[in-house]
């Protein structure tokens, strides 16, 4: 008889044989005539890091897109503010705050609006620095203070943006293998 391969390989676990009715168990777990019952330990379980249960102790909200972009935009500009008030207008500060951000907003934001977080993320490094860009002479002196400031800052705009990317297409590889792996059930993935 010729047997079909699958794609998939399956273990199969070979039926274990049931305890012959003729030596029935004693309460304490030996036989009856005295022979012992031997039992095989389950593996010990893995050990998880400390940090690994830190980050899974963290909230981990679904932005939409819309959303995420709202959270980056908002706390870009309280960073920006804080900046402006604490630091003495320093962009490094600013920048550094900024790569968090960004891999929060990847982090948190649906699989469904992946594309999106790259995208707003350009856009929250721009809102947030209009505080600390220190332009004068009204609102042209303002939108040139901040040109400026994102060429000058272009370094962590870029960073930030890669952090950002870099996260989503993990998350999307991961979505995506997990989409292909086959369930339990055996009924076809739903898309």
């Amino acid at each position: 008889m010729e047997q079909h391969r699958t794609g998939h390989s399956q273990r199969r676990q070979r039926p274990q044989a049931p305890l012959s009715p003729q030596r029935p168990l004693s309460p304490q777990g030996a036989l009856a005539d005295g022979a012992a019952v031997y039992r095989v330990a389950a593996p010990p379980a893995r050990a998880v890091p400390p940090v690994v249960l830190a980050l899974r102790r963290l909230p981990s909200p679904r932005l939409t897109g819309l959303g995420g972009g709202l959270f980056s935009a908002a706390a870009m500009l309280a960073l920006g503010s804080l900046c402006w008030l604490l630091f003495n207008e320093s962009v490094v500060v600013y920048g550094v705050l900024f790569l968090p951000v960004s891999a929060l907003t990847a982090l948190w934001v649906r699989e469904a609006d992946l594309v999106t977080a790259p995208i707003s993320v350009p856009i929250a490094f721009a809102v947030g620095i209009v505080p600390i860009s220190g332009g004068t002479g009204g609102i042209g002196g303002q939108v040139m203070a901040v040109v400026t400031s994102l060429a000058v800052n272009a370094g962590w705009l870029y960073g930030g943006t890669l952090v950002a990317g870099l996260i989503t297409c993990v998350r999307k590889v991961q979505m995506m293998n997990r989409r292909r792996r086959p369930r339990p059930g055996g009924g076809p993935a739903r898309r």
